[in-house]
């Protein structure tokens, strides 16, 4: 009974430390953005367009190792016409008109998104999209900033 005992603590212990040390305390919080490091990342994005141009900065927001991604996090810009500038998750949207895209409970939510964007002030949204993380539907609250005639976009996904 005690060889039993002796080879469990021998074999538990080591594992025990190892997973504590593989995964820290908080390590799954971190895995997912906040709302406030949206609302950061969607500001950074706009001083970045003010100081760099649209050319430039739409290629940064389209790299997705780019200083705009950061986990589940990425930048959408779109045009006033509903025409996406430039998407840090998916290169496929971009210059592609989304004013009549539906999420799964048929929420129009560029549309919303444009008429929201007319009061020229921030504000958040929400809406079901796929997560490029997970690759599941999931509802997300998307932080937008009008900056001249484009809606600066970054979400995150409602845990």
């Amino acid at each position: 009974m005690y060889i039993v005992q002796a080879l469990r603590a021998r074999t538990l212990l080591p594992l025990t430390l190892l997973c504590a040390l593989a995964f820290p305390a908080g390590a799954a919080a971190d895995a997912f953005v906040t709302k406030a490091e949206a609302e950061a990342m969607v500001n950074k994005t706009v001083a970045y367009i003010k100081a760099n141009g649209k050319e430039k900065s739409y290629a940064e927001v389209n790299r997705k190792d780019g200083p705009f991604t950061d986990r589940d996090l990425y930048i959408t810009v779109y045009g006033t016409d509903g025409v996406v500038r430039a998407h840090g998750a998916n290169l496929k949207m971009i210059n592609r008109n989304l004013m009549d895209i539906k999420d799964v409970d048929g929420k129009e939510f560029v549309r919303e998104r444009l008429e929201l964007a007319r009061k020229k002030a921030p504000f958040w949204q929400e809406y079901k999209f796929t997560n490029p993380v997970s690759k599941k539907t999931e509802p997300k609250a998307m932080y937008c900033q009008p900056h001249d005639d484009v809606i600066v976009c970054g979400g995150v996904y409602l845990k």
